[in-house]
């Protein structure tokens, strides 16, 4: 299973701005980031694993709430 941005930066404790002076982008940057991952920078890409600590494999890339959703359908077919 993979986990969102937001998923990442809270796993590891930190705050929107904490993470996004590892990443050197605004805290609004890395909020639209953590919304929809789609079309990341590279730059910010490469960063992910030596900031979360989590190999990017593991990594939702995407529109948040589309990931939401589909957690979603999949706890109901496990969950009636």
């Amino acid at each position: 299973m993979k986990i969102t941005l937001k998923a990442c930066r809270v796993n590891v404790g930190m705050t929107l701005k904490e993470a996004s002076q590892h990443f050197n982008v605004h805290y609004e940057t890395l909020s639209n980031y953590e919304n929809d991952s789609t079309n990341v920078p590279r730059t910010f890409f490469i960063k992910l694993e030596d900031v979360y600590g989590i190999p990017t494999d593991f990594i939702y890339f995407g529109k948040q709430q589309d990931h939401i959703n589909a957690m979603k359908e999949k706890l109901k077919v496990v969950m009636p």
